[in-house]
């Protein structure tokens, strides 16, 4: 099914919250890429300059979260002004997303997000350095829609301080890594996350890795061993997941 064939009109949104341009352009185009949805109906919205906007989920095909230098785990006295006022804009409306069981797909950020409001413990016990990590369906995940198309198990990029480390109840485990119990969730039907980047591809990776040298996923002196880490293995069967996620919801 290509772009012109989808059903409706309504747009997808893409919540952003990366400041620096480069990795920000990056990720919305690579979002369209393997969405396989043309600009104007995917509509960014980058968070760390304008405050959340009305959405109206019955107005948009659902939502994408992308990757974020925000962890919803750092203590309170350690976060900026700007990460305070997008949590309490994402609590909202995550809040309204599992209320309604709206079609949203969060990547990375996304598990610190939905993560936060269905009262899963985040921490650092699961963190995974930036790679290429091999991901495994569980038997539910096999059976999930929004999985369609992929093998059993394939490889996926990480990189994040923080996972849950405890599943509640409430929410359906769909993938695990042997360094990441939680690896893909889903709560209700419609409600998704992923602790891998089903969004990335190397040359996206490799632009975060330098982008974000700073931010201590590596040593200084890691460089040369991270960028030889996400080379490793050919990463090609995440990004499907967008293609379907849009597939299954435009409207």
């Amino acid at each position: 099914m290509s772009a012109t064939d989808l059903p409706g009109d309504r747009p997808f949104v893409l919540l952003a919250t990366r400041a620096e341009d480069g990795p920000a352009d990056e990720e919305y185009a690579l979002f369209l890429r393997y969405t396989g949805l043309p600009p104007h109906r995917l509509r960014r919205v980058r968070l760390e300059r304008e405050a959340m906007p009305a959405l109206d989920l019955d107005e948009v095909s659902g939502v994408l979260v992308g990757g974020s230098p925000f962890n919803a785990s750092d203590p309170l006295e350690r976060k900026s002004a700007v990460q305070r006022r997008v949590e309490a804009e994402m609590a909202q409306l995550v809040a309204e997303v599992v209320a309604r069981d709206a079609p949203f797909l969060g990547a990375c950020y996304g598990v610190g997000t939905l993560g936060t409001h269905i009262a899963a413990p985040i921490d650092g016990t699961y963190a995974e350095p930036i790679s290429v990590v091999e991901v495994a369906l569980t038997p539910k995940g096999r059976a999930d829609p929004l999985a369609e198309g992929l093998p059993d198990s394939f490889a996926a990029f990480v990189g994040h301080k923080e996972a849950i480390s405890d599943l509640p109840a409430s929410a359906v485990l769909l993938a695990s890594s042997a360094t990441c119990p939680v690896q893909m969730f889903r709560v209700g039907r419609n409600v998704y996350a992923t602790q891998f980047h089903p969004e990335l591809d190397v040359d996206g990776i490799v632009t975060r890795i330098h982008a974000y040298a700073g931010y201590g996923y590596f040593a200084p002196d890691e460089l040369d061993l991270t960028l030889a880490a996400v080379r490793r293995a050919p990463v090609t069967a995440p990004s499907r997941m967008l293609r379907t996620f849009v597939e299954r919801y435009a409207r």
